[in-house]
């Protein structure tokens, strides 16, 4: 399983709990679109994952940035995603930044607010913040290879990912599908 998490805004820990803490801790590997905060968050972070690939945000500091990069390509069951804080340009400059990377879809952070848009030519998911949501439903992304049918599923026509939107409760209140 791969999850997605944005915007954690904390001086020490990751501020992990429920669905958001058992999914990080159980997945193949995690991805962190920015706003850890300060160096212990990432270090936590690092810690609590078997893999984490992570980009820096616009209030992460010094020894964050010393880490990590602004943008970075990441691979998950044959899938390519963009990974950014956010863009200036929005999403015209998300979608130009997934082309630029051969991506077939982009992870950003930054609003706070999970969603996932594939209206725009090239799927964007934010999996908004499972600390702050500052107004939004906290949450974090879960997205696992193949279709999500039962018995009898075609594993040719599976290929991809499922992905959900879950809160750190466990509510899922979003589905949807990346396929590469």
């Amino acid at each position: 399983m791969l999850v997605v998490v944005s915007d954690t805004h904390a001086r020490e820990e990751p501020k992990l709990r429920g669905r958001t803490a058992e999914a990080v801790r159980a997945a193949d590997l995690v991805v962190h679109a920015g706003d850890f905060y300060r160096e212990p968050v990432l270090d936590a972070f690092e810690s609590a994952a078997r893999t984490l690939r992570g980009v820096y945000g616009n209030n992460d500091d010094a020894a964050i940035r010393d880490r990590l990069p602004e943008v970075r390509t990441v691979e998950y069951a044959g899938v390519r995603f963009a990974v950014t804080h956010r863009h200036r340009s929005g999403d015209t400059g998300l979608v130009m930044l997934g082309r630029g990377r051969d991506a077939d879809a982009v992870i950003c952070g930054h609003s706070h607010r999970p969603r996932f848009d594939d209206a725009g030519g090239l799927p964007i998911l934010n999996p908004g913040s499972h600390a702050q949501p500052r107004g939004n439903r906290p949450a974090h992304a879960e997205l696992e290879p193949g279709a999500r049918g039962g018995e009898g599923t075609d594993p040719v026509a599976s290929s991809g990912l499922a992905g959900r939107l879950v809160t750190p409760d466990g509510e899922v209140f979003e589905e949807f599908r990346i396929d590469p």
